[in-house]
């Protein structure tokens, strides 16, 4: 029977809170198509998963095992494989860097791991970031070809990883990641996994109990919390996976099926979405702008019915905002906040394929959304909700 990871993770963390919390929101896939293990985006959940090699995990002992887990959290939670990433992207050399600061602080990784002090990298100081290893890594490199190594490369730059061991982990899969959809898949990932993170040192810091992780790191763990998504993206991202397909028949187009047979299908995109707008005093003028801004830009790609609202919901002052069209912002209403209020009046018309709502969260929770429903504020709401949610809650800035 393969090694299962999931039967053992618990045992193996029990030690290590943090941790232990972070891998209950992370999925763990077995996989023979990499050596070791290595974390990724699942493009279809959206979400952050690790891949591990059961053979591989099976030939460790239990700290290594628990090391290695770590390991793989540790790259995720430094924003190794997303936000910090050089302009080349996942290299080697990047891989082996972002390896080095992290096993600077791990005891028990397996031998074969990259290790500052030991081995090819036994003048390399412990404890130090990614980036200053990588400009490490890059000039050794360098010098290796100024010794006259220079193999069939010629002159020029030292390729990627040349003169390198091989890294521990794998991570190949993050150059694939691009593309404005791909791009926008990241954005949603990295704010999930942001939440995950953000839980998991809440239960640490209520119970004051992180395991081994120390002082320092728990520094940039909660200062790695405060940044932000691409807004803008989110929207765009929202927007376009909302949208409805609609199919007819047509004998313009090839049936691949059943070719000359029976007609083609032809697929007509249509995302109807519904923008419930806080008119609340609350809500300044300054969001309310920002974000019209970017609904012009949308409108390009979809048709948008504007709710504006209070504590209610006036049929006379909700309007389409046709596709194509641009419009400038405008406040109609000024009073209370109840979410109720645009949440009833959308599942009522049943006709729309996503909500978005605009404020300041400064309300009671609302009844639940008969579609999918995304929340956009500012900065400081959308770290200190009036409510909790599982929806997606995204803050809007410059």
């Amino acid at each position: 029977m393969a090694f299962d990871l999931n039967l053992h993770v618990y045992r193996l963390l029990q030690n290590e809170p943090f941790y232990a919390a972070i891998s209950r929101r992370v999925n763990k896939s077995s996989s023979t198509a990499l050596p070791t293990a290595g974390v990724r985006i699942d493009k279809e959940s959206k979400q952050f998963e690790m891949l591990y090699n059961p053979s591989f995990f099976e030939g460790l002992s239990d700290p290594e095992k628990a090391a290695v887990l770590r390991h793989e959290f540790d790259h995720l939670v430094f924003d190794h494989v997303t936000g910090r990433l050089p302009a080349e992207g996942m290299t080697k050399t990047w891989n082996i860097a972002t390896d080095l600061a992290i096993n600077s602080h791990i005891p028990h990784i397996p031998k074969i791991a990259c290790i500052p002090g030991e081995g090819p990298f036994a003048h390399l100081e412990k404890g130090k970031a990614a980036e200053f290893y990588f400009d490490e890594l890059r000039k050794m490199q360098e010098q290796d070809k100024q010794k006259g190594d220079k193999g069939e490369k010629g002159e020029g730059e030292p390729s990627d990883g040349d003169g390198l061991p091989d890294t521990f982990d794998d991570h190949s899969g993050w150059s694939e990641q691009d593309g404005d959809m791909d791009n926008t898949t990241n954005e949603i990932a990295k704010e999930r996994l942001k939440e995950a993170i953000k839980q998991a040192a809440e239960e640490c810091s209520k119970s004051n109990n992180w395991g081994s992780v120390s002082a320092e790191q728990r520094k940039r763990i909660m200062d790695s919390l405060q940044t932000s998504v691409d807004w803008r993206k989110m929207l765009r991202y929202f927007v376009k996976t909302s949208q409805r397909c609609d199919k007819s028949s047509t004998v313009r187009r090839i049936n691949k099926r059943f070719p000359r047979i029976h007609a083609g299908k032809k697929v007509n995109r249509i995302a109807k979405i519904a923008i419930s707008i806080d008119q609340s005093g609350s809500v300044s003028d300054a969001m309310l702008a920002l974000f019209f801004s970017e609904l012009n830009n949308l409108s390009a790609i979809a048709t948008f019915t504007v709710i504006p609202f209070d504590t209610e919901v006036k049929d006379s002052l909700v309007y389409e905002w046709k596709k194509g069209t641009k419009k400038a912002w405008e406040r109609v209403m000024c009073g209370g906040t109840d979410f109720n209020a645009p949440t009833k009046w959308v599942n009522k018309s049943g006709e729309f394929d996503g909500h978005i709502v605009l404020t300041d969260m400064c309300a009671p929770k609302p009844v639940p959304s008969s579609v999918p429903r995304m929340w956009m504020t500012d900065k400081e709401n959308a770290r200190n909700p009036y409510f909790k949610t599982n929806e997606i809650v995204v803050a809007v800035g410059k």
